[in-house]
């Protein structure tokens, strides 16, 4: 086996011989060079998505947030993030992210998201009965990327949220993940990953959605995301939100209530996205197998990517 078979099986891809060298780099995972100055403001956490976007992640692991008697995981619900894509060779970005706040602590980071041009989009709740009160505040900006992660950076300096990474204990021995996530994928019709002890699924949309007068890719949050946390005996704690258009929204709406799952909140996230765009949150504790088919009833009202 050659030197070049063995670099091409070691990133799982199959090339003929003929492509030239530089079109089998693969992109660092941090994105590299072009994207240092964002790393260094936001604290180096960035990592390259599908459609080039660069997406942080705060989670709020200094709350200990309770609804319904569940405390949540901050992978469930409590995920701050931020994602950017490069405009234009020039090095303009497109910037969209959701701030997980208390009460306390929205208005002063709205007031310096403000002051450095940094625009919100919504702000509102995602979940119900939670203690203490959360709020999600929706960004959005677009300009020089260094500038605005450093805006970002003051703002969430403005509240607790955990700027650094947590360090993982040396050695610390893999749980067992109480779910059975390849029975949730088959009836979900799509597959997720375990975070942070919760069970991850994203759902793209099929059509293209702009903004900015550019396509604003899945990671940039205009996928549907169903959250599964176990809760013991095959239960499951539920949440995330439905990406839909007008016409899907009661259609959705319905499917959810006649499943038990409960609707917790229905907004927009975004400003001047084309089509235009509504996010349905829910909420359930039961059978994670069970809900999983009513979250499948209802997504099949809506129209995602088969890819």
């Amino acid at each position: 086996m050659t030197l070049r078979s063995r670099m091409w099986i070691a990133v799982g891809m199959t090339v003929a011989s003929a492509i030239p060298a530089a079109a089998q780099v693969t992109p660092p995972p941090d994105g590299g060079p072009a994207w240092a100055s964002v790393q260094q403001a936001l604290g180096g956490r960035g990592t390259m998505q599908p459609g080039d976007v660069l997406r942080f992640g705060f989670p709020r692991t200094d709350l200990t947030v309770v609804a319904d008697g569940v405390t949540l995981k901050p992978t469930l619900a409590l995920g701050s993030w931020v994602a950017f894509k490069r405009m234009d060779a020039a090095g303009a970005t497109m910037v969209m992210g959701d701030l997980v706040l208390t009460e306390d602590e929205v208005s002063s980071v709205m007031l310096r998201l403000q002051q450095n041009g940094v625009e919100q989009t919504a702000l509102h709740q995602h979940v119900l009965r939670e203690s203490p009160r959360v709020l999600y505040m929706h960004i959005d900006a677009h300009g020089d990327a260094a500038k605005i992660a450093s805006a970002i950076r003051l703002a969430l300096g403005a509240s607790k949220t955990p700027l650094t990474a947590p360090t993982a204990p040396a050695m610390a021995p893999q749980a067992a993940f109480e779910l059975d996530t390849a029975a949730i994928a088959r009836m979900l019709g799509v597959a997720g990953r375990v975070n942070g002890g919760v069970y991850q699924v994203n759902a793209a949309r099929a059509e293209r959605i702009m903004a900015h007068g550019m396509e604003v890719p899945p990671a940039m949050g205009v996928a549907t995301v169903m959250n599964f946390q176990p809760t013991g005996g095959g239960k499951a704690a539920i949440t995330g939100d439905f990406v839909m258009t007008a016409a899907e929204v009661n259609p959705v709406m319905r499917a959810l209530r006649e499943h038990g799952i409960e609707v917790t909140a229905l907004h927009s996230h975004m400003l001047d996205e084309s089509p235009r765009l509504f996010f349905m949150h829910f909420w359930a504790n039961a059978n994670a197998t069970t809900l999983a088919k009513g979250l499948r009833a209802a997504l099949d009202l809506t129209a995602r990517s088969t890819k």
